[in-house]
């Protein structure tokens, strides 16, 4: 028993001393939040024309269907068992309205 927790506890010493070794540390070359903040601004106004024509209509679109195909099997559960779940509608229709909305405020936030 001693012998194979010697074994192990050397075997993880060599990996770690291998890791080490081979490991390479990055540093960053100068100011790398300025890099990002000037990329941002340079490619904001293009990726605000995309989201806001392409991503968020697609988005819309999606959740509708989603939302008046839950709606309806809704409506035939109800036929069939009397009883209309309201939780995935509801839940449908919060999303739908925050993706409707959220070109009108998302900007600001980011």
């Amino acid at each position: 028993m001693k012998k194979k927790s010697l074994r192990i506890i050397l075997s993880l010493a060599i990996c770690v001393m291998v890791m080490t070794m081979f490991s390479v540390t990055a540093f960053a070359a100068g100011d790398v939040s300025g890099a990002i903040e000037s990329t941002w601004n340079a490619a904001k106004s293009q990726v605000q024309t995309v989201v806001n024509n392409v991503v968020f209509p697609v988005i819309d679109m999606i959740l509708a269907i989603l939302f008046f195909v839950k709606v309806g099997t809704s409506y035939f559960e109800y036929r069939k068992h009397g009883q209309f779940e309201f939780a995935a509608p509801c839940i449908l229709f919060a999303c739908l309205i925050f993706t409707l909305t959220a070109p009108l405020y998302i900007w600001s936030i980011l």
